[in-house]
């Protein structure tokens, strides 16, 4: 088994924390917060620290998780990638492109497996449309729809909506459609966080394939739907529920967590040394889209894209 160290039991750590210790990887914790690290590593019955050094000194591990605020990232990043340790960066991969760059250079030096947590790869909803698509069961794909709304997150303070929230649908659309954007188009705002709360998003790509991004943080109802649009068919679909309907008709799908599979995935990659599903150039191209997606709310205008 690969002894897996995790850094960050917060808002989402702990449910890495959980999902890494039910897979048997779990060996350490490590949070800034000394009331939470030591909660978690008592919970867990595995050492915990506070300081990641000390961590590095005392415990022997393969691999790392690290679900800490975006600012911190990088740094922690070069801090385990120094020491050649497998990474996993929660998403998004970093602010800035390039600090994802160097984080990707320092990976292929060490010869290690550097992912990123864009987890609804991994939901079964999302995968079951992905077979429908290589398939060409209806045809080929035209548009991509996203809905995303909840309240604000109270642990979310150092980014908006969309580094926090429109990254997922952005890297789905990639994934989905097998390519990288064009062009980007987005108006956003906020009324309640530091940061923007809402933002409308089109992402257009090679044949006029389109996808549209919507999320806000101002609704009390949580909803997270997709709609694909086929030459022949329409698909929908609810990331909750995981319920998939093609035509209106429903069709069966997976029933896994979608974090379970995800790490089970990365540590499948760091066994067998295969390329993980997220690799560092699509979660630093994602990067490089949320940041033009900034820069056409600042500007008002589409920002023209060159992610090959």
């Amino acid at each position: 088994m690969i002894r897996t160290a995790l850094v960050g039991v917060g808002g989402w750590g702990k449910n890495h924390a959980r999902v890494l210790h039910e897979v048997g990887s779990l060996c350490a914790i490590c949070d800034v917060d000394d009331t939470r690290s030591g909660q978690f590593g008592a919970a867990y019955d595995v050492p915990h620290y506070t300081d990641i050094h000390e961590m590095l000194s005392n415990e022997s591990f393969d691999a790392a998780i690290v679900a800490t605020p975006t600012k911190t990232h990088f740094h922690i990043g070069e801090i385990l990638l120094q020491s050649k340790k497998h990474l996993l960066l929660e998403k998004p991969f970093t602010y800035e492109p390039a600090e994802g760059r160097k984080l990707q250079l320092m990976a292929e030096k060490a010869g290690v497996v550097l992912t990123c947590g864009y987890i609804e790869r991994f939901n079964p909803a999302i995968q079951a449309t992905h077979d429908i698509m290589q398939e060409k069961r209806y045809g080929d794909i035209v548009l991509l729809e996203f809905h995303r709304e909840s309240n604000i997150p109270v642990h979310i303070k150092d980014v908006g909506i969309i580094h926090d929230t429109a990254v997922h649908d952005i890297d789905t659309a990639n994934w989905l459609f097998d390519q990288m954007p064009q062009v980007v188009f987005t108006r956003a705002g906020h009324i309640r966080h530091t940061h923007e709360d809402f933002a409308s998003i089109m992402l257009g790509y090679d044949n006029n394939r389109t996808a549209i991004l919507a999320c806000n943080w101002l609704s009390p109802v949580r909803s997270r739907l997709f709609r694909a649009t086929f030459t022949a068919a329409i698909v929908k679909g609810d990331f909750i529920t995981r319920d998939v309907q093609v035509n209106n008709e429903a069709i069966p799908v997976a029933d896994d967590e979608p974090l379970k599979h995800e790490l089970e995935s990365f540590l499948h990659a760091v066994r067998t040394g295969s390329e993980p599903v997220v690799t560092p150039h699509q979660a630093i191209s994602v990067s490089e889209i949320a940041k033009a997606a900034l820069l056409s709310r600042q500007r008002g205008v589409p920002i023209y894209l060159d992610l090959r």
